[in-house]
């Protein structure tokens, strides 16, 4: 296994590491070819599990994925830092601690996989984005990593929306088109209804509701979706953030106004079809966010 990149800068982290060392004689050859050893073995015992160590190819692929993902556990460990790299290589457990910090992160993101995978409880996809070889010129495991996560802490954060806003707690991946769906039609239905839990009653309820004029405004939905945000851990919230539009607020307050025609039409007694009728209209020129999207029957 060979560990050192041709020009140094944008290749495998665990390969940056070791040529900025080698370059200012931090790393001595002892030092090198203890921490080779260890690599060599560790995508021995890794081909054996996951592919066939007597085939070279496979032998060589296994080398490629303890590569990438010791790197990706190091600029973890490490905080992106080459030098506070180099001192965990250098400690006992040497190539170890990275490559078990990287498998637990990219198990970790891994949680709602719906595919069978090679790698058991990691995406073979992602195993596969995070793989390089010690000479590549270019890395982009770490960006990988970062959309899976990006992906994992959404899925986590509409099934939490959906355990603690919802009356019915299971998320339906059909029920809504995305992150921002589903808290918006959180913050609506709070918004105008003193925070209950969300059902699928607020087309029925709207008739008995009073729609105070301090609601028109988007500084009144910026406060209620921040108490939203202030009932979920850090991480998931600041996921939310993350996928919302920048007219999340304005688009709510849009909604608040076609509640406003609806409701007014309710209680003329309309029949459902015409009311279904209105809220397609709108709905077409303007998507009706957090607008319950259920028929009143």
């Amino acid at each position: 296994m060979q560990l050192m990149l041709r020009d140094g800068s944008n290749g495998p982290f665990l390969t940056q590491v070791i040529v900025k060392a080698q370059a200012e004689q931090q790393l001595d050859a002892a030092s090198l070819v203890q921490l080779k050893s260890k690599a060599i073995l560790m995508s021995l015992k890794f081909a054996d599990k996951f592919y066939n160590k007597y085939k070279m190819h496979l032998l060589e692929q296994a080398a490629n994925d303890i590569i990438g993902i010791a790197s990706l556990g190091l600029r973890e460990l490490a905080d992106n830092d080459l030098d506070r790299a180099l001192t965990i290589l250098l400690a006992p457990e040497s190539i170890v601690k990275p490559f078990q910090k990287g498998w637990s992160m990219l198990s970790s993101v891994s949680k709602n996989q719906h595919t069978k995978s090679l790698y058991g409880d990691v995406q073979q996809q992602l195993v596969q984005s995070i793989s390089t070889p010690p000479d590549a010129e270019d890395w982009f495991g770490w960006q990988h990593y970062q959309q899976a996560l990006r992906e994992h802490l959404q899925s986590e954060a509409r099934q939490l929306l959906h355990q603690q806003f919802f009356i019915r707690t299971q998320y339906d991946e059909y029920e809504h088109f995305g992150l921002e769906d589903v808290l918006a039609e959180i913050v609506f239905y709070r918004a105008l209804t003193s925070g209950d839990k969300v059902k699928h009653d607020l087309k029925q309820r709207l008739r008995n509701i009073t729609l105070q004029p301090h609601w028109f405004n988007t500084h009144y939905f910026a406060m209620q979706t921040e108490s939203v945000y202030a009932e979920l851990p850090p991480a998931i919230a600041d996921a939310i953030k993350a996928d919302l539009g920048p007219h999340f607020i304005p688009a709510l307050v849009r909604t608040l106004e076609f509640a406003k025609s609806y409701q007014a039409l309710a209680l003329e007694d309309a029949s459902p079809e015409k009311l279904d009728a209105l809220e397609s209209e709108h709905g077409l020129s303007n998507p009706l966010l957090g607008w319950p999207q259920y028929l009143d029957l």
